[in-house]
């Protein structure tokens, strides 16, 4: 197979109402395809695959053209197709992605959502209520469509009328619920599912700083946060707002395979900054008292910070200075979140 043949989708332009949100249908996160009424040419579970999707010209398999998403056989019937979608967390919702990329002679002509609250079941047909009427689509292209409902959602239907192909699916907004505790007690402060977001960064050219948040340890360096080798004096950076605010106790760098491009030491801010513009957080950051001062770090490697985190009590945001550069797996701030 030509690789050079081999075409990636664009990524989405997100809008203002995405840009403090998670995307809960990653199965990084947790979140699974369980059902579907047909995934004839392309199975479901690629519907929500991270990556963007990808065209390879002349692929074919058993049943037809491969292509990289979810795709159902042509309805000769009456109905429509659909798939259910367990999210990560149950969540508020903000917005959805519909992405047909390379789906052209066999996009759906329109879709629609539907939501299960948390708590009832989604095998009854009662359980679900609509989050999105039916709405045009267009083919090879990313539909990001806001959402107004107050309800937290634990399973959505895509409704594809009446029948074709969808690329990926995005489900973006804020898991609810009470986060996650360790067995001492402390809470991730920083973890996507528990909230965190990153807000900006100077750098991300080899891996989304997004990466940082995720669970578990990465596969590969594909699935952390790397900069691009530094020419110039200074050192890269990322701000991550915690998913509540609270007051940080430990911290974790995990660098799991990185090798030769590890930094070569870190050190992390903090602020108590609610509510402020990204353009303000940056801004602001360069002076945020000092969390972790800079300390050595190893290749591929868990390192544990106790004792020489300073006690700043309750923040907001954090930033995470590599010095000169590299690429880092993994964060976790653990503490303890702060009483309301």
């Amino acid at each position: 197979m030509d690789q050079s043949a081999i075409l990636t989708a664009p990524a989405a332009e997100l809008p203002a109402w995405a840009a403090q949100q998670i995307n809960l249908a990653d199965p990084r996160l947790g979140a699974e395809t369980v059902a579907c009424s047909d995934d004839f040419f392309a199975p479901m579970a690629r519907l929500l695959q991270p990556q963007p999707a990808i065209f390879v010209p002349g692929k074919y398999d058993a049943n037809g053209k491969w292509m990289d998403g979810w795709e159902s056989r042509r309805k000769r019937g009456p109905g429509h197709d659909w798939c259910v979608v367990r999210l990560a967390r149950p969540a508020c919702l903000a917005g959805v992605d519909i992405d047909t990329s390379f789906f052209t002679g066999n996009y759906p002509p329109a879709a629609a959502l539907d939501g299960c609250p948390e708590g009832r079941d989604p095998a009854l047909a009662e359980s679900w209520l609509p989050l999105l009427p039916p709405t045009p689509l267009g083919g090879n292209q990313h539909h990001l469509i806001a959402l107004a409902s107050p309800l937290c959602i634990s399973h959505v239907r895509l409704n594809i009328l009446p029948d074709g192909g969808v690329a990926r699916l995005r489900v973006y907004g804020r898991p609810a619920g009470a986060p996650t505790l360790a067995g001492d007690g402390l809470v991730d402060l920083a973890a996507a599912l528990n909230g965190g977001y990153p807000v900006a960064w100077n750098d991300a050219h080899f891996g989304a700083a997004s990466n940082l948040l995720l669970p578990g340890r990465g596969a590969d360096i594909g699935e952390g946060w790397e900069t691009r080798r530094r020419r110039e004096p200074g050192f890269d950076w990322c701000i991550i707002a915690l998913g509540q605010p609270g007051t940080i106790r430990r911290i974790e760098i995990d660098t799991a395979h990185f090798k030769g491009n590890f930094p070569d030491r870190c050190s992390l801010q903090a602020g108590h900054a609610p509510g402020q513009s990204e353009q303000a957080l940056v801004a602001q950051a360069q002076f945020w008292p000092t969390l972790l001062p800079e300390m050595k770090l190893q290749a591929d490697h868990i390192h544990v910070f106790r004792d020489d985190v300073a006690a700043l009590g309750h923040v907001t945001h954090v930033r995470l200075n590599l010095h000169p550069d590299g690429g880092v797996s993994r964060l976790r701030l653990w503490g303890e979140v702060a009483r309301r």
